[in-house]
């Protein structure tokens, strides 16, 4: 008995395996304490080479009881899986904790090929140790490889695709990706096919040849956290509400409100998209940091949305359908334009330009008033312009620019609301000194020569008023042109009251 013992133990314990065993166990532990995610996978392999272990002393065994043959197959066949075994681990050491610590990933497929490679040479290798030659066996395994090829062309296509989203980095695991009208984020990126898990739990099972044949959008990546999505959250504001105000009251309001979610920088911007029946759509565009609560995140944003548009006394147009009936008759419409009328006469009375006019002439003026609105930045008339309009400014603010003979532009005014501009081209003929620029959204009413002039005829002694006001700001301007040219034609004196007054009466024939 004691001979067999010796013989198994002499058949088991080579001069390496100790060598081996220790290199298992070492490499084991270290992978344990260092990747608690792999532990799973090293214990599953120490485990493989345990049971090798057993293999190999079995081998002995049967070597002992003189059934060599066989004893020999198994042995080597067992010295082949403890030899696979060692080498996973040396790959998930080597892999996953040394080249980490410098800096260099290498993607899970490129790693597998790198192992089976190595596989390979050591199965080769312990074939030729035993006196196998393995180049018959290369040979009938390359028949075997062409017709497997050949029966095999999508399987090996997914693989080949697999390597290739790999080993050129285009998707990782952990993005989100869209795909046709699939969005989820990557689970697995397996040789045959990538695994999708969708926002609502379901696992999509993509071949990888589609990924490589058609196109995909990567959203997000979770080593990149500075990667925000922009989002979109439509809504519809009714006509009653000026588009500008409504821009800015919801980029003030979502760019300052502590959203979760919604990232700081870049900032949430508001644009008009298109004109509707009764409605103005717009957009909120937004930046978006996690992908994964995505309509949570809008939710919020819309109720912030809803909450800055009634505080501002905006509508929300919601669809509907309604019928109004207005019997119209003279005194319905009358009642309307005496309204009117009346409120464009208070506007009146607080200009100095009219400040003089009695009651019907002011009436005169309301009714012949036409209502002229500009948008932020629109030239109401450019300089050297013919005139052909007086303005009263009702709402918002206008800037005065003046061009110089050098190409420069320089800023001499801004009008703000119950101002009047245009006043002297109007009434002299001249052409316009300066342009006109709305500052803001502004609300204008503009009133022909015909009716400037009627008004002054019927009542000649407003010219004085209005030249007196005219030589003031013709003062203010020459002497803000002095400061920028310095052509004697630019530094004339200013026309006194007199001759601003003269230039009206000829100009109107009075």
């Amino acid at each position: 008995m004691t001979e067999v013992m010796q013989r198994i133990w002499a058949y088991f314990w080579l001069p390496e395996t100790k060598y081996v065993i220790a290199t298992v166990v070492i490499f084991a532990l270290l992978s344990l304490r260092l990747l608690p995610r792999e532990r799973r996978r090293v214990g599953g392999t120490v485990v493989v080479f345990g049971l090798c272990l057993v293999g190999q002393l079995f081998g002995a065994l049967l070597e002992a009881l003189d059934y060599s043959r066989v004893a020999v197959m198994l042995h080597e066949i067992f010295v082949i899986g403890s030899g696979m075994a060692l080498f996973r681990l040396l790959a998930i050491f080597v892999f996953r904790i040394v080249l980490p610590r410098f800096g260099m990933v290498v993607v899970r497929i490129a790693e597998d090929i790198i192992v089976l490679i190595i596989y390979a040479a050591f199965i080769v290798g312990r074939l030729h140790i035993v006196g196998f030659d393995p180049s018959s066996l290369l040979t009938t395994s390359a028949v075997i490889t062409a017709v497997l090829a050949f029966s095999m062309q999508d399987t090996l296509g997914n693989i080949l695709s697999g390597v290739a989203l790999q080993v050129d980095n285009s998707l990782r695991t952990g993005d989100w990706i869209r795909i046709d009208d699939i969005t989820g984020r990557v689970a697995q990126i397996r040789w045959r096919q990538t695994t999708i898990r969708t926002r609502n739990g379901d696992v999509v099972v993509v071949p990888n040849s589609q990924l490589m044949r058609g196109k995909f959008t990567v959203f997000g990546r979770t080593d990149i956290p500075l990667w925000p999505w922009r989002r979109w959250v439509w809504f519809h504001v009714t006509y009653a509400s000026p588009p500008t105000l409504v821009i800015q009251k919801i980029e003030a309001t979502i760019g300052s409100a502590e959203i979760p979610n919604v990232a700081r920088e870049p900032r949430p911007s508001c644009v008009l998209m298109e004109f509707g029946p009764g409605y103005g759509r717009y957009a909120l565009r937004y930046w978006m940091l996690d992908p994964q609560p995505d309509d949570p995140t809008d939710s919020a944003v819309r109720i912030h949305i809803f909450a800055a548009l009634q505080r501002a006394g905006m509508q929300l147009a919601v669809p509907e359908q309604s019928l109004h009936i207005t019997k119209e008759n003279d005194a319905y419409r009358e009642s309307l334009h005496r309204r009117e009328i009346e409120r464009r006469m208070l506007d009146l009375r607080k200009l100095e330009l009219f400040a003089g006019l009695q009651e019907e002439e002011l009436r005169t003026i309301s009714e012949r008033m036409v209502h002229a609105p500009f948008a932020c930045g629109d030239v109401i008339f450019h300089q050297g312009d013919a005139p052909h309009w007086l303005y009263l400014l009702a709402v918002g603010e206008a800037e005065v620019w003046m061009d110089f003979p050098d190409h420069s532009r320089r800023l001499f005014r801004t009008i703000h609301a119950g101002g009047t501009f245009g006043e002297k081209g109007v009434l002299t003929g001249e052409a316009r000194r300066a342009s006109i620029i709305a500052k803001t959204d502004v609300v204008c009413y503009r009133l022909d020569q015909a009716t400037v002039e009627e008004v002054i005829r019927s009542r000649p002694e407003i010219a004085e008023a209005i030249a007196e006001i005219l030589a003031r700001r013709e003062a203010e301007m020459d002497a803000f042109i002095r400061q920028f040219s310095n052509s004697p034609a630019d530094n004339a004196a200013s026309q006194p009251k007199a001759g601003i007054l003269a230039m009206i009466k000829d100009f109107l024939g009075l």
